[in-house]
């Protein structure tokens, strides 16, 4: 029996990613596998219905969801969408593990077998299925933009007839993947760059990419490649360094974020307020909290003659990319998951059991299981 995988129409609003790009369905096509489209789920990628060669093209996504054995998804799916899947098919995508759990309950009411992308655990097997990496490094290029936007001033150095411009000063707090990627993309915009994080091990990275490490003596390595949670005492250690490397940037990209916990509050009013007029903060931890005590998910504030730019869901903005990116991480995953033309939930395959988060029935996903 055929495998047919089901790609319906991204609701959230903003939103311009697909979870398949047209090269992925031909790939998936010419092994064997039916796929079908909700018309204009490309649309706003700037992929035509007609592009995706090999697809079928449904209308109406109740009629899509309903025959699909995989739907995969960017979002996680509305309550709508839930009641429109087909019992016992299953699920891949971002679906937000770590807040609305009793999404998660509906999902296993209906025998979904559903597969939360950010689960995936970070191995080498894991790393071309790794989309909270291909997604975060999205991120940090388009935040550099968006400091860049707001910010009054060049950021390269220039020799004028006026006179010589000096370069901005940008400061990259979390030197993840979304943090290097700012790094590097501020740097090919010619501006001083300055990295920090509480991770040592990266700052041979932040130097390899032309950026000066901050280094305030505070080292908290976690697991799965996450900081771990501060102290008091590491906090007040990294306030007084860190502080005058803050006021003294013209740019400043945040990207400190611990997955299901608030993200940690670097900077704060005080040291907002010691800013000079018209720097620029761009937050991208603004979803969880933000690490600007000043931030508003969302929403673009100026304090004291400061601009704080809270995006989220940065990646959705760049839909081309963003798409084709995601559309390979579900590629390696699928190939995981699918064998011999058929569903193959290995349960005994660490990446399969880590990332499932509902299956049988049951929420198999035990901190989920035990939230509810």
């Amino acid at each position: 029996m055929t495998v047919r995988i089901c790609v319906p129409k991204e609701v959230r609003e903003g939103e311009h990613r697909v979870a398949l790009a047209p090269d992925a369905v031909k790939r998936l096509a010419g092994n064997g596998i039916e796929v079908s489209i909700q018309a204009g789920a490309g649309e706003l990628t700037g992929f035509a219905d007609d592009s995706f060669d090999g697809a079928e093209i449904v209308a109406d996504a109740g009629d899509l969801l309903d025959k699909a054995d995989i739907s995969l998804v960017v979002n996680p799916p509305t309550g709508e969408q839930i009641a429109q899947l087909r019992e016992g098919s299953v699920l891949i995508g971002f679906l937000d593990p770590h807040s609305d759990a009793q999404r998660f309950e509906r999902l296993a009411a209906r025998n979904i077998s559903a597969f939360s992308i950010e689960l995936i655990p970070r191995i080498s097997r894991a790393q071309a299925m790794d989309a909270l990496s291909s997604q975060a490094s999205i991120a940090g290029y388009k935040a550099v933009l968006l400091a860049a936007g707001h910010l009054g001033k060049f950021f390269p150095m220039l020799t004028t007839a006026a006179g010589t411009i000096r370069p901005s000063k940008v400061l990259v707090i979390g030197a993840g993947v979304a943090g290097l990627q700012a790094i590097a993309t501020a740097r090919r915009l010619g501006a001083v760059v300055e990295g920090y994080d509480v991770r040592a091990a990266v700052k041979e990275q932040v130097e390899s990419l032309g950026a000066r490490f901050v280094d305030t003596q505070v080292q908290a390595e976690g697991s799965g490649g996450y900081a771990r949670e501060l102290t008091d005492e590491e906090k007040a250690q990294q306030q007084e360094i860190l502080g005058k490397h803050i006021t003294g940037a013209d740019v400043i990209i945040t990207t400190a974020a611990i997955p299901g916990r608030p993200s940690p509050r670097i900077i704060s009013r005080e040291l907002v307020e010691n800013m000079r007029g018209g720097s620029v903060i761009v937050d991208l931890a603004a979803e969880g909290g933000g690490n600007c005590e000043l931030t508003r998910a969302g929403e673009v504030v100026n304090h004291a003659g400061v601009t704080i730019d809270g995006p989220v869901n940065l990646p959705g903005q760049m839909g081309g990319h963003g798409s084709e990116l995601y559309a390979r991480n579900l590629l390696a995953f699928l190939d995981l998951l699918i064998k011999d033309g058929a569903i193959d939930i290995n349960l005994e395959d660490e990446i399969i059991n880590e990332s499932l988060v509902t299956h049988a029935g049951a929420i198999h996903n035990a901190a989920i299981r035990e939230r509810l």
